[in-house]
């Protein structure tokens, strides 16, 4: 495998299930020191001590827990030259407008679009101070398409983090800082797995449209995570990259 994170240190936000977790084991495998930063105490550890990195309990919808998950990690490694914004939730209780409660969609929001932002005010300086880097923000496909089986906050809290994402990325741009609004396609995940089991029929509904003929895995949105990190990126910023499968391109898909 490529070195091509060697020497970088990394933050990675919901990082001990899913994309995260992958994205912990691609990172480490190619170079980088990696803070694995969660809720989920014994999975963070674990994935932590996979990777030979810091494991960082912290609420990060908490801007005193965010830029004190920041100092330690600097403190720790010297510095941080990657951000990768990725926790996120996508609760039971989010549908249609009509029936989403308040609380609901405020739940959401604070988990998916405020702690990006917060991240990205209490990370950027450290990156600043080592004369650059690069953020990846996880948004979602959701974010440049209508779906009628709709999680209305959801979709509301990555559209904010595509814009979030550009902005900054063009305000940085010329201080060595790229920022990147990662946009996976579904991916196949223990919650996509129970949707299955759940519903089938819902969950066919969703498959029907991609043109791959089947969901992502964890570790394909995790080595675009990592090409978005790494030089390879170097002129990358601003962009909404969309890692679907073809889904956002599709108007009919194929018959097999």
């Amino acid at each position: 495998m490529n070195r091509r994170l060697e020497g970088k240190v990394a933050v990675i936000t919901g990082a001990a299930s899913g994309i995260g977790r992958e994205s912990a084991r691609r990172f480490a495998a190619e170079g980088a020191r990696v803070c694995v930063v969660d809720l989920s105490d014994q999975a963070g550890e674990q994935v932590a001590a996979e990777v030979d990195g810091l494991y960082l309990h912290a609420d990060v919808t908490d801007e005193d827990e965010v830029a004190a998950m920041y100092a330690r990690v600097a403190d720790r490694y010297g510095g941080v030259d990657v951000l990768f914004n990725n926790a996120g939730i996508s609760p039971p209780d989010d549908v249609s407008v009509l029936d989403t409660g308040l609380e609901a969609w405020q739940r959401v929001q604070d988990v998916n679009l405020k702690a990006v932002f917060l991240c990205c005010k209490h990370g950027i300086p450290h990156l600043l101070a080592r004369g650059g880097g690069s953020v990846v923000n996880t948004a979602s496909f959701v974010a440049v398409m209508g779906a009628a089986t709709s999680q209305i906050s959801y979709t509301a809290s990555k559209g904010g983090v595509l814009a979030l994402s550009r902005e900054l990325g063009v305000e940085f741009a010329r201080r060595n800082v790229r920022v990147n609004a990662l946009c996976p396609g579904p991916v196949n995940t223990p919650l996509l797995q129970e949707l299955f089991a759940k519903d089938p029929e819902k969950a066919a509904r969703r498959l029907v449209h991609l043109p791959m003929g089947r969901f992502a895995e964890a570790a394909e949105i995790a080595a675009a995570a990592c090409f978005l990190a790494s030089d390879d990126a170097s002129y990358i910023t601003a962009t909404t990259f969309l890692v679907d499968g073809g889904l956002a391109a599709a108007y009919v898909t194929p018959l097999a």
